[in-house]
């Protein structure tokens, strides 16, 4: 599957973090990473308004103690598709 846009993903022990060059985007859970992730690049503007983007997010090993990268099996490299809708104007 081809990413419009690559991430580096990481676990600070608190909450997920999605690291690009433009943006950092968090969440306590992967789907408030989601949604965090989609506003950032609704907000930036680095896709056309309505596009679907699909998301590489790479997760970086070395957020991790050494000795126990081999028994993290649970931490994965992901692909998300994301809705990029137009947020409606003056919505309170």
């Amino acid at each position: 599957m081809k990413a419009d846009l690559e991430v580096r993903l990481i676990h600070d022990g608190n909450k997920w973090v999605a690291y690009h060059q433009n943006f950092e985007a968090s969440g306590q859970t992967l789907a408030e990473l989601d949604e965090n992730l989609t506003k950032c690049l609704q907000d930036g503007q680095l896709f056309p308004e309505h596009s679907c983007v699909t998301v590489f997010m790479v997760f970086d090993h070395s957020c991790i103690p050494v000795w126990i990268r081999q028994y993290a099996y649970h931490y994965f490299n992901r692909h998300i598709l994301l809705n990029l809708k137009m947020p409606i104007s003056g919505a309170q």
